[in-house]
């Protein structure tokens, strides 16, 4: 069945990030997924609805992972997230495999819709890595996104401090590691200071 990014996927990809050219009947059944999210059966066979009328629309992908993710089932969530990024990639004329992607700034991080679904997305393919115990996929989503996005538009900074302090945790590299930061250190520092901050916890770790 053809997709909406068939046509032309680079004209077509803002349109359908902001919801725009879903099918009447597709968005009818995510209507109805959203009535019923507390029935998690009668919400699926919606959402499967949805699916097979318009497979690769955001709309579409953000509803499944939704459903998925506030049901705690982080697995068939994150299999969502890659079918997301397949198609992210395709509309910015990407590699298909993320790890295949040049690690250099993407045009657009602010405010392009196309560029921002991809890095949410593949921010929250990390998180649910991270969630999954699958450190080194965790790891490397995020040195691809500080490498895209290194003013930290969408926040994976944060992220990546996170996973740093869960191996501090585990190492047990500081014992009041979680209680107490280093001198001068912002918890709250946004944007390359973000990442700057990342660097110094990657650091402590190492130590």
């Amino acid at each position: 069945m053809p997709t909406v990014l068939d046509a032309d996927p680079q004209a077509g990809f803002d349109d359908a990030v902001l919801g725009r050219g879903l099918p009447a009947e597709a968005e009818a059944a995510l209507r109805e997924a959203g009535l019923h999210r507390s029935d998690a059966p009668r919400a699926m066979a919606a959402l499967m609805r949805a699916q097979r009328l318009a497979a690769d629309h955001p709309a579409v992908l953000i509803a499944l992972y939704r459903h998925h993710f506030y049901g705690h089932r982080l697995a068939p969530a994150r299999a969502v997230a890659r079918r997301a990024l397949l198609v992210a990639a395709r509309a910015l004329g990407l590699p298909a495999n993320w790890r295949h992607v040049p690690p250099r700034p993407l045009a657009g991080a602010q405010g392009d819709a196309q560029v921002r679904f991809y890095l949410f997305v593949l921010k929250g393919y990390a998180y649910l890595s991270l969630r999954l115990g699958d450190e080194a996929e965790a790891r490397d989503a995020l040195a691809l996104l500080r490498m895209l996005d290194p003013a930290d538009r969408v926040g994976a900074a944060l992220l990546e401090q996170v996973r740093l302090r869960h191996r501090q945790d585990e190492a047990e590299a500081q014992d009041e590691a979680e209680a107490d930061d280093a001198p001068g250190d912002d918890p709250h520092a946004l944007g390359a200071a973000a990442w700057a901050r990342a660097d110094r916890l990657a650091g402590q770790a190492l130590a």
